[in-house]
């Protein structure tokens, strides 16, 4: 594979016609590997696995897709036909990583034919497993020997929790890289809501399985007047019973309501508008999708703290926290939410989730492994900047730890700057950390956001990642990096870069002392043939009202996102939502020191 060419990814999971949220990400994914300007073949099922495994319909209607299609996906497995494992096998062979998805070990030998047909001629692809459970929520005899079969022999594992992290490597996992799960939101834009002023309408969504804990939830529900609940999904063995049953208990008064049957992606959006607490009392978890959904739409959340809940979840400001299969805590937290104030309160505190910045992560951790996956020598004696990082880095030894999982979710790759407590409260974080105490607070809180973007999205776990600094004595990126054990390389503000195209993986101009804004347009040309595919370009900009010299004001930074775009330059977040208010603030304020500074980082991630 070399430097500047795309991957060739091959993709094996479920897609549509099939349902749930595994098939929603895989679609997901393929469409976002796509975007980033690889060439992606997505490979499906006709038949995924015995109608035994699974007690409901596993296929939705092929005119009512959850999330648009993959346009290039192809059915070519069954599970009942082992010659379509191995042609699938052979049929990849010609591309640089193949990416499995893992749900359920009855799939392993499936998944283990496609390896060895693979992997058996001359030159094969790398393997990497998106695995959504290592195991399964109820586990079989037998299912730890086939998982463990299965990662012994793959070159990398991808899980979305640290405790999974845990799981895979005590089962074989060589290389284990840990990535929260992107947004793949089924349902569409938030529908229109009627004005309600009333004790919580909670709503449990989906399949309805025992480790989901929603008859624990209707049990806790007798013992609180008020709040009602409906339970919209498919019922998974005997799980419904239990909750009709207890949906009988005394106290309850039929303020339960049982929709049973998939509830199709059209009716998504309404039905979240006719509720306002997403019930998530799961008794075990791994990673779900299902918070970020209910705050997409405006709702608050009732979650159990297992999996990634407490990560999307904020007790007491965009939702509440309980305890797994605690009756007691429940009760508690169903008497505050039949309180009409409390209710308002928790939603008022919801935001809008980041649909954009944890793909560029993700796609981030695929593109890292796959560089470190490569073997084929740099070509041209041009790349002497990689080989000056390749050898500044081998006898580098970072004087501070520094995993993407010590920054916290406050830092943004992409935000803005609008009042001087957001600065020093960055001040702090770097004192707590330990790194360098040099520069301004300004400068300070545009390094880290930086730092951020380049560990959470462009680390291979090994500091490998060639970084062109062209932020300038003023700021403390460089230094920053360098403690990390990454080896940055310094340039001047219009140095010539003589790499070649497509070679560099982070290129960073941030709050240099002589920057102005009509620099920008140079900037975004030279990042477009300098960065690789996936490669990083993190700025900053002064924000301010268009009689100051070298700012911009909202209009102005619009035009030049729109500029990037078009350029290949795709933003890691938005600029929507709190983000144009804090713009405009910024703005607004730019004169009063008291106020702002007026200044955004921008982090592009080159398509």
């Amino acid at each position: 594979m070399s430097d500047d060419a795309a991957l060739k990814v091959a993709i094996i999971g479920p897609t549509h016609p099939f349902k749930g949220g595994v098939a929603v990400h895989t679609t997901e994914l393929a469409h976002h590997v796509q975007a980033a300007g690889h060439r992606v073949e997505l490979l499906s099922w006709k038949r995924l696995y015995p109608k035994m495994l699974y007690p409901g319909e596993i296929e939705v209607p092929m005119d009512e897709p959850e999330v648009p299609p993959f346009r290039a996906a192809t059915r070519p497995l069954s599970w009942n036909r082992p010659d379509s494992w191995v042609r699938v096998g052979r049929a990849v062979r010609s591309t640089d990583v193949v990416i499995v998805v893992h749900v359920v070990p009855q799939l392993v030998p499936t998944l283990l034919a496609i390896h060895k047909a693979a992997t058996s001629g001359g030159s094969a692809p790398r393997f990497v497993a998106i695995a959504h459970n290592v195991l399964p929520h109820e586990s079989r005899p037998g299912d730890e020997a086939l998982v463990r079969s299965l990662f012994r022999r793959l070159d990398a594992v991808i899980v979305h929790t640290p405790q999974q992290a845990h799981v895979a490597a005590a089962l074989g996992a060589e290389l284990v890289r840990t990535v929260p799960l992107p947004p793949h939101l089924p349902g569409g834009e938030p529908a229109t809501r009627e004005p309600y002023a009333g004790p919580a309408r909670l709503l449990a969504l989906g399949l309805v399985r025992p480790y989901k804990g929603i008859d624990d939830l209707v049990r806790a529900l007798a013992d609180v007047p008020g709040p009602t609940l409906t339970v919209a999904g498919e019922a998974w063995g005997e799980a419904g019973d239990r909750v009709r049953e207890a949906a009988q208990l005394p106290g309850i008064d039929g303020r339960v309501s049982i929709r049973s049957g998939y509830v199709p992606a059209a009716e998504i959006a309404d039905l979240l508008a006719q509720h306002d607490v997403l019930a998530l009392t799961y008794r075990t978890a791994t990673a779900s999708q299902n918070a970020l959904l209910a705050h997409k739409h405006g709702l608050a959340a009732l979650a159990t703290k297992v999996g990634s809940f407490g990560d999307d979840v904020t007790d007491g400001v965009d939702g509440l926290l309980v305890p797994s299969s605690d009756h007691d805590a429940l009760v508690a937290a169903l008497r505050e939410l039949a309180d009409p104030d409390v209710v308002r309160r928790l939603r008022g505190g919801v935001e809008p989730p980041d649909l954009s910045g944890p793909w560029a992560a993700y796609l981030g951790t695929i593109e890292a492994l796959a560089m470190s996956f490569a073997t084929e020598p740099r070509s041209r004696s041009r790349i002497t900047l990689r080989d000056r990082a390749k050898g500044a880095v081998a006898g580098l030894r970072p004087r501070i730890e520094l995993a993407p999982g010590d920054l916290p979710d406050w830092i943004h790759p992409t935000d803005v700057l609008a009042s001087d407590s957001d600065a020093d409260d960055t001040r702090d974080l770097v004192r707590s950390l330990g790194l360098p105490r040099r520069g301004s607070k300004v400068g300070g809180w545009a390094a880290i956001g930086g730092l951020a973007a380049v560990l959470r999205v462009r680390d291979d776990g090994h500091r490998s990642a060639l970084i062109v600094d062209q932020s300038g004595p003023t700021s403390p990126f460089a230094s920053w990096a360098r403690a990390i054990g990454f080896a940055p390389l310094e340039f001047e503000v219009g140095d010539e870069l003589d790499v070649d195209p497509g070679s560099i993986d982070v290129l960073t101009r941030l709050h240099p002392t002589d920057a102005e804004a009509e620099e920008l347009a140079d900037l975004l040309g030279q990042a477009t043939w300098a960065l690789r595919s996936g490669g990083l370009l993190i700025t900053t900009v002064a924000l301010g009202p268009q009689d100051v010299p070298g700012t911009l004001g909202p209009a102005d930074l619009r035009a030049v996102l729109a500029h990037a775009d078009n350029a290949g330059l795709r933003l890691v977040g938005d600029l929507d939502g709190e983000l144009t208010s804090r713009m405009r603030y910024a703005q607004t304020h730019a004169r009063d020191p008291r106020a702002a500074y007026g200044l955004a980082r921008l982090t592009w991630r080159r398509r």
